[in-house]
């Protein structure tokens, strides 16, 4: 795994939260711990589309200065999802995505085509808050 980009901490003091390509072309998702080691597991397509929506919201408390993610990033992360998407619908979706983040359009238009990517009930800090919540315990 190479190094991990993180996105954000689960709080002021919390763990943070990112991810990191793999060396069979996926994602983990990272998360850092209090006790300063990592934790990793094999990202799902609603991970990386929760940590690009915290990104661009600014949802989470700032990440450790050297592991914070960039844009672009944030980018290569969007295009691997549409790139790997096999439902047409959702692939258009997420190219468009990928269109907003490279364009550098607002914040709120890129979360409006990220979010519509985004499969499930729950909202992106809560995904990512119970799936750390998942790796620090295991």
């Amino acid at each position: 795994m190479v190094a991990a980009c993180a996105v954000g901490r689960l709080g002021g003091d919390g763990p943070w939260v990112g991810f990191a390509p793999t060396l069979d072309d996926a994602y983990a998702l990272v998360v850092g711990g209090p006790d300063g080691r990592s934790r990793s597991a094999p990202a799902e397509a609603d991970d990386m589309l929760a940590l690009a929506i915290a990104y661009f919201q600014d949802d989470l408390a700032e990440p450790p200065e050297e592991l914070a993610a960039t844009h672009g990033d944030i980018g290569a992360l969007v295009r691997h999802l549409a790139e790997l998407e096999r439902d047409p619908t959702r692939r258009r979706l997420l190219a468009e995505a990928v269109d907003a983040v490279d364009d550098g359009l607002a914040a709120d238009v890129v979360v409006g085509r990220l979010g519509r990517c985004l499969g499930g009930d729950e909202d992106s800090v809560a995904r990512l808050t119970r799936r750390s919540t998942e790796l620090l315990a295991g």
